[in-house]
């Protein structure tokens, strides 16, 4: 019994395990626990490990690496073409081995410690910022129902109920004004929460080789640098730029008419908590950018003089920096703002 490539599908507890010779037929298929499987990888022959990249895949690849298997990480999506009918747990491993035997297929770069402790620290921020969003939204929603309203903005929000807890008119009851100090306390916890956080990406940037190259590039501060870096590492997992471009989601879907390429939104796949990350940066770049006598500030006046929506600009402006980004981090070299092809 010779085993090729052992697809794993894993669970919380237990994982279904199947092998498959070199003519591809199932030699082994098995059910075990998570500490069990590492004793069973570890007295297997150097091998192909296949699983899906899931929550805890990256660990146990970086034990199966240390043994001299090779791993193959796929997202879940190009998996489930090759899963058989009838779902189960053995049919996922199954597919899962089969798809790691293809050419074609594309497979994920493990992550270092480093990087699943960075993208850690940026999930848990994007959770406070949810719940400090919602806080706000129900704390405008509550004086809302008291006929007090503020201006759009979280600052002057924050310096308006200031002004109404300092006052003593009569607008809020007893109660509620209680209820209001307490949730402007939670929200005061959580901005501190969230600029710890900050300081600390900050400080990560400051200190990699890679994210102070990273930050070179207009639009692509601390935040964008850190999470870049914890997603795609060295970009070495795409091979051209535009690999990254869709991966994120940022390039537009197109469907063809009369022989004419037309052009639709954007595919929306991928990492979305990064692609809001480039979005945002660079809407705060563009500007800048638009009025810069640069290559790239020329292309983005030529797009806003043709009437293309600004949105749709913004866009087109974070899929080249997520280009630019690849390059930078494959090509070890910061960014030229003066030089860059104005093609799209």
């Amino acid at each position: 019994m010779s085993i090729v490539i052992l697809g794993v599908d894993l669970g919380k507890n237990s994982c279904s395990v199947v092998g498959v010779n070199a003519a591809g037929a199932v030699v082994v298929r098995r059910t075990m626990r998570r500490q069990t499987l590492i004793d069973y990888v570890t007295k297997l022959p150097a091998c192909v490990v296949a699983m899906e990249a899931c929550c805890g895949a990256h660990h146990l690849g970086r034990l199966f690496a240390v043994q001299g298997h090779e791993i193959r990480l796929m997202s879940p999506e190009y998996v489930r073409p090759y899963i058989k009918a009838q779902k189960n747990d053995d049919r996922d491993a199954e597919g899962i081995a089969e798809a790691a035997s293809r050419p074609t297929m594309r497979f994920i770069e493990l992550k270092s410690q480093e990087q699943l402790d960075i993208q850690t620290l940026h999930r848990v921020r994007s959770r406070l910022v949810a719940e400090r969003t919602s806080l706000i939204n129900q704390l405008r929603a509550i004086l809302l129902e008291r006929g007090v309203t503020f201006p759009a903005g979280r600052r002057k929000l924050e310096l308006g109920v200031d002004d109404l807890l300092a006052e003593d008119d009569g607008l809020l009851s007893p109660r509620v004004r209680q209820l209001v100090d307490e949730l402007c306390v939670e929200w005061k916890e959580l901005d501190a929460k969230i600029t710890a956080l900050n300081g600390e990406f900050v400080e990560l940037a400051r200190h990699d080789a890679a994210a102070r190259r990273l930050t070179s590039i207009p639009g692509v501060g601390a935040l964008n640098a850190t999470a870049l870096i914890a997603a795609v590492g060295n970009a070495s997992s795409f091979a051209k730029a535009r690999d990254l471009g869709a991966w994120l989601g940022l390039v537009p879907r197109q469907y063809s008419t009369g022989g004419k390429a037309r052009l639709l939104g954007i595919s929306k796949r991928g990492n979305t908590y990064l692609r809001t990350l480039l979005i945002h940066g660079a809407r705060a770049a563009l500007p800048s950018l638009s009025n810069s006598d640069t290559p790239m500030g020329r292309w983005l006046k030529a797009m806003i003089e043709r009437g293309v929506h600004r949105n749709a600009v913004v866009v087109a402006l974070a899929n080249k920096l997520a280009r630019i980004a690849w390059a930078t981090l494959r090509k070890e070299t910061r960014f030229e703002r003066g030089y860059l092809a104005a093609a799209a």
